[in-house]
């Protein structure tokens, strides 16, 4: 008997401590609230920020002149590059939508320009000459993306003939091509314009805001089908169902863990004496990220992925495209996993310069303890980059393969691709980014932050290439 009161009491104190904990967190909560929003400026970057993802959103369900709406055919639009497509434009490719093309020209062209920076010679200058030298790069980016959206409409509009002739109403047939042409482009354009007021006047990058607010746009009817699909099943679909949205929580932590992880590097500055005044000495540590390389190396693997799924109309080669366009497929996984190692030694090492780096820590009077200065300290540098890149490499395919096996778990496709892959990656990179810019400016302001345990560290982009 005595026995049963002492439990009971310990409950009810577990209890009462575990509801005070709770409202704490509640209390915390609201408090951080009310500082976001009393900061002026903050508040004045959340509504202008919100209100551009609004007129993309609202633009993105507006139909092309020409086209019927409830014709459209969006059958088989949610597989192969068709359905990648889709996902960063947020369904508006499927819904063939004045922003059918969304971002991803300019994207395409960012990322072409910023691999031209780091091979070729004179673009290299130009990123050395500072601002004036950006402003130059960005202005061909700009006309590069025009041209490559020309590219694109076109391709979509063949596309729309073979997908949905029977939508298109007769009467705009004949000038349909080059009026579609004209109007995608001008939405790309508006789009690009969309994120670049984002990246001035609101938070984040744009780029990468408008491409997961594509993506997320997707997550509501894609838990929807899910849960349809296993509630169906009865109590162990519904018990199924929860099991898998834990998963995903777990990999999306296990996700934060891998964009953040660093190494650090302790750097020793030396001393410097000018007139009575002690400068350096001070010591600093170089960060070195685990996954340097971001989501580029999934792009560039996907995007040669998607060149055998061509050969499908040879009768030789239908057994080699029906491989890689099944997702689930294990060939189709082991060749998409070494190819994301691969591109992630390639794309690290043409973004990461130990020699540029060793240069610069040498100029500035810094040394790594027990490091001679100069090419040794380049060695050393590539050296540690190159241990830890690969336990990244290897957990940035295991991210990229994690889709496939959700399938063969029974995941509905639409769901499946939110446990891995591009998607995930780039949410959860631009969420952290977003994060970081809310907490620096609470910081700032000598408020707490929104962790109690440590700063939040983004990926700290510096273009809209980078920051996919």
């Amino acid at each position: 008997m005595q026995l049963k009161i002492f439990l009971a009491n310990l409950f009810l104190v577990f209890n009462k401590r575990h509801h005070l904990k709770h409202l704490r967190f509640v209390k915390k909560f609201i408090q951080t609230l009310k500082n976001i929003w009393s900061i002026e400026e903050l508040r004045s970057k959340i509504l202008v920020t919100l209100t551009l993802v609004a007129v993309y959103r609202l633009g993105t369900h507006i139909v092309l002149p020409g086209m019927n709406p409830t014709l459209i055919n969006t059958a088989g639009s949610g597989t192969g590059i068709i359905g990648l497509i889709d996902a960063f434009a947020g369904g508006a490719f499927s819904q063939a939508s004045i922003l059918a093309l969304g971002i991803m020209p300019y994207i395409s062209a960012s990322i072409f320009m910023q691999l031209m920076t780091i091979l070729y010679p004179p673009f290299q200058k130009l990123q050395k000459e500072g601002e004036s030298g950006r402003k130059k790069i960005n202005q061909y980016t700009r006309y590069l993306a025009v041209f490559v959206t020309i590219l694109q409409a076109n391709a979509y509009v063949s596309y729309l003939y073979q997908t949905n002739g029977p939508a298109m109403i007769p009467a705009f047939r004949d000038l349909f091509r080059i009026s579609t042409t004209v109007i995608l482009t001008g939405g790309t354009l508006f789009v690009m314009w969309l994120s670049e007021r984002i990246t001035d006047k609101g938070l984040g990058n744009g780029s990468s805001v408008v491409i997961m607010v594509g993506i997320l746009a997707r997550l509501p009817q894609s838990i929807w089908q899910e849960w349809g699909a296993q509630s169906a099943k009865g109590g162990a679909g519904l018990l199924y169902f929860v099991i898998m949205l834990a998963v995903l929580v777990a990999i999306i932590m296990g996700l934060i863990v891998l964009i953040q992880g660093v190494r650090k590097i302790p750097v020793q500055y030396a001393k410097q004496i000018v007139g009575n005044r002690q400068f350096g000495g001070a010591r600093q540590f170089l960060p070195m990220k685990v996954n340097s390389a971001g989501v580029m190396p999934i792009i560039f693997a996907q995007a040669i992925m998607f060149l055998p799924t061509l050969l499908s109309g040879f009768e030789t080669t239908k057994g080699v495209a029906k491989v890689f366009s099944d997702h689930s497929n294990y060939w189709y996984m082991l060749v998409y996993a070494v190819m994301v190692i691969g591109f992630t030694f390639l794309y690290t090492a043409l973004i990461f310069n130990p020699k540029q780096i060793a240069d610069d820590l040498k100029r500035n009077n810094g040394f790594i303890p027990g490091v001679k200065p100069g090419q040794p300290t380049a060695d050393y540098i590539g050296a540690v980059m190159d241990k830890i890149t690969l336990p990244g490499a290897v957990l940035l395919a295991v991210v990229g393969i994690l889709p496939g096996f959700a399938q063969r778990l029974g995941i509905q496709p639409g769901f499946s691709t939110f446990f891995g892959g591009t998607s995930l990656l780039i949410m959860v990179g631009v969420i952290l980014d977003t994060l970081q810019q809310i907490e620096t400016q609470l910081l700032m302001r000598q408020y707490d932050g929104l962790m109690k345990s440590g700063r939040i560290q983004g990926r700290q982009t510096v273009s809209p290439a980078s920051s996919m």
